[in-house]
């Protein structure tokens, strides 16, 4: 996305493999975008031009920006961090696209937190307008600023939200997709159904299942667990179908199974786990 926005882009990843599937896979889409007529010739060119794999982190330190988007793991982040801020320059501003940790906590490992802020971009990057920029305590307006202007000249709307757990739109699309979640583990419909409810009811691009097969399930677990820490809440209390998902390697679209069963064609019904406590279903009681 931002090798076709004209920017300088490096990628890196501490798995040279994952560097390489990641490069073929983008390719494979802009290659893809061309077909439909949806970027010419010229365009696949000067984004080839500006996509660069990095051997080294070091290699990347001149970037006016980085994006990091590693697991949701706040002690890995936090590392990660104290390495980037040992090797960037001051004028760089180190963006996390993380989807729940808190920034301040992030940019405590740093000695620039007025340059450490959210980035959060929704998948798939490319296609989805939206982008959370996250403010921590000490995240100066002039870096808020900037990564706004950057996000609105890739064409994103970005939105600006405070620094507090599960900021604005993980709060709010991880409680719908729990929720979802437990209709799923005590029969209410089915995960196709109740994705067509919201898609079709409530005017949905994606139902909450879908979505999350899309996001992970491993990484919505790992939101949720956090919120529910965080907040204190039991609204974010992980369902147990979420769990056995994830125990059993189904972590969604990217493992290939999920709530659906990720096909070349597309999603299709998949058997799910029999949730251990079952809720009995209401014509049950009748």
């Amino acid at each position: 996305m931002c090798a076709l926005g004209g920017v300088t882009t490096y990628l890196f990843d501490a798995d040279p493999a994952a560097l390489g599937r990641a490069h073929r896979a983008i390719d494979e889409s802009w290659e893809k975008s061309v077909r439909k007529g949806k970027l010419d010739a010229k365009g696949l060119a000067a984004a080839r031009h500006n996509l660069h794999g990095l051997n080294r982190l070091d290699e990347g330190a001149s970037a006016e920006l980085v994006v990091e988007a590693i697991p949701e793991d706040l002690d890995v982040k936090r590392m990660l961090f104290r390495e980037l801020d040992g090797l960037c320059g001051e004028h760089t501003i180190l963006a996390t696209n993380t989807s729940s940790l808190s920034i301040a906590r992030i940019a405590e490992a740093t000695g620039r937190a007025d340059r450490v802020v959210g980035l959060h971009f929704f998948n798939p990057a490319p296609v989805m307008p939206l982008v959370e920029i996250v403010v921590g305590r000490r995240t100066s307006e002039t870096t808020r600023d900037r990564v706004r202007d950057f996000a609105e000249a890739l064409g994103k709307s970005p939105i600006v939200v405070e620094d507090s757990p599960g900021f604005a739109t993980s709060r709010l699309g991880l409680a719908l997709g729990l929720e979802a979640m437990r209709m799923a583990e005590e029969g209410i419909a089915s995960p196709a159904d109740i994705d067509k409810a919201m898609e079709k009811g409530y005017g949905h691009s994606l139902g909450p299942l879908k979505t999350s097969d899309l996001v992970g399930l491993d990484v919505r677990l790992s939101i949720a667990e956090t919120l529910s820490r965080e907040l204190s809440v039991d609204r974010f209390r992980p369902p147990e179908i979420l769990r056995l998902l994830v125990a059993e390697g189904k972590l969604g679209k990217k493992s290939g199974r999920g709530f659906y069963l990720w096909t070349e064609e597309g999603p299709v019904p998949a058997d799910l786990p029999e949730a251990r406590h079952r809720s009995a279903h209401p014509r049950e009681s009748r």
